[in-house]
């Protein structure tokens, strides 16, 4: 299985703490040692990072540890190759246009029987992931062929994940720069940090930060991550079926599929 991470914003702030944790997990805390990626929104731009090694030995890695981008919205992945080969082609997250806008997609889990139809989006590589954000793109582009709100959007992105987490394990992060969205079909969890702020530790590094020392008390930064990254806090573990929508940090909307 791998592990997502996830940062909505309502500043732009750099996700430099958490990305440390999480790369520890790329083969030397945990086992998703077959390549990692990370997505930073900035504008309508966005800035896409991969390596089809182990994050805890890659060079890029490191190179995007002290390369301290801010960004309102983050994905992150890190991969333990069940589907596909290990290469760059198959590494998340991965990118499509749609609506004129970069849209980001990153997935934990594996479908067993998956072959969606063929449609105007398909796979550059050959993972189960890829072939499903292909599949739920052309579901988007068939019924809204014009740009749409995120809530409007919520029924179809449910529907689909429904179906996916019918054939196995699909836990993932969707985002269009605007917002974020997750589902959670057997691990994710988050945290929302804002005033008063505090210290947190990591769990897979001896690193701590005084978020006090680094935010104004406006600030509001939610993280989501497969397992929880600091051992000092309290972070909301999601349900079977649970999803949320994120914008600037909060969420603005929130369920559960049966």
């Amino acid at each position: 299985m791998c592990e997502l991470l996830g940062m909505s914003a309502n500043v732009p702030t750099d996700i430099h703490f958490s990305f440390t944790g999480l790369m520890q997990r790329g083969g030397r805390t945990g086992p998703h040692k077959d390549g990692w990626g990370i997505a930073f929104y900035e504008g309508r731009g966005l800035r896409l990072f991969q390596d089809p090694v182990a994050s805890c030995e890659s060079e890029v890695a490191k190179m995007v540890q002290h390369y301290l981008i801010k960004s309102h919205v983050v994905i992150g992945h890190i991969r333990h190759a069940n589907v596909g080969k290990i290469a760059l082609v198959n590494t998340h997250p991965f990118v499509r246009e749609l609506w004129g806008q970069h849209w980001c997609f990153a997935h934990n889990g594996q479908l067993a029987d998956f072959s969606p139809a063929r449609g105007f989006y398909q796979p550059v590589g050959d993972t189960d992931s890829e072939a499903a954000f292909c599949d739920l793109l052309n579901q988007i582009r068939g019924d809204f062929p014009e740009r749409v709100a995120a809530e409007d959007l919520i029924p179809h992105l449910l529907d689909a994940c429904a179906g996916y987490r019918a054939k196995g394990v699909f836990n993932c992060l969707l985002s269009n720069g605007e917002w974020l969205f997750s589902f959670c079909s057997t691990k994710l969890a988050q945290i929302t940090r804002r005033a008063p702020f505090g210290p947190a530790q990591l769990k897979d590094a001896e690193l701590t930060v005084d978020f006090n020392a680094e935010t104004t008390p406006n600030d509001v930064v939610t993280v989501l991550a497969t397992e929880p990254l600091t051992d000092n806090e309290q972070w909301d573990v999601h349900q079977s079926g649970e999803w949320t929508l994120w914008r600037l940090g909060e969420c603005v909307a929130r369920g559960q599929v049966q």
